[in-house]
């Protein structure tokens, strides 16, 4: 029994996107340095994602990319998708121009890896089906 609900919980996770898993913008970014702290980090601003989610900010025209953690809102000016940390800026080679064309992609996290016991059954809190234990 316990293996059913198992192989249950890894068909789901495996067959079911998260809505973030497919999004994929182009279009404009800028990047920030109003507060210091958050512009040393790898960060970035957008108006609707998930705080905490991971992105692949890729320029268009190099393919230099650099991987972002969504902590803040915005951008708030029209045509542009994201702004990005000063850190990331530099490493996209974006600082000259102060925006450039990018796409970004959000990356899945990691499928929560099941432990074929009681107790990781128990702890299956990602799997939206309920569980049925003996």
């Amino acid at each position: 029994m316990l293996r059913t609900v198992l192989l249950l919980c890894l068909l789901y996770s495996a067959f079911v996107p998260s809505p973030a898993a497919a999004q994929q913008e182009i279009g404009l970014a800028s990047f920030y340095t109003a507060i210091s702290d958050r512009s040393q980090k790898l960060s970035a601003a957008h108006r609707t994602l998930p705080f905490g989610s991971m992105v692949r900010v890729t320029r268009v025209d190099t393919g230099v990319h650099v991987d972002v953690r969504i902590n803040d809102r915005g951008p708030f000016i029209r045509g542009r998708i994201i702004d990005v940390s000063r850190a990331a800026a530099e490493q996209i080679g974006m600082i000259g121009a102060g925006v450039a064309r990018v796409r970004i992609q959000v990356i899945p996290s990691p499928p929560a890896r099941l432990v074929p016991d009681r107790e990781a059954a128990i702890a299956c809190y990602s799997c939206s089906m309920p569980l049925i234990l003996e």
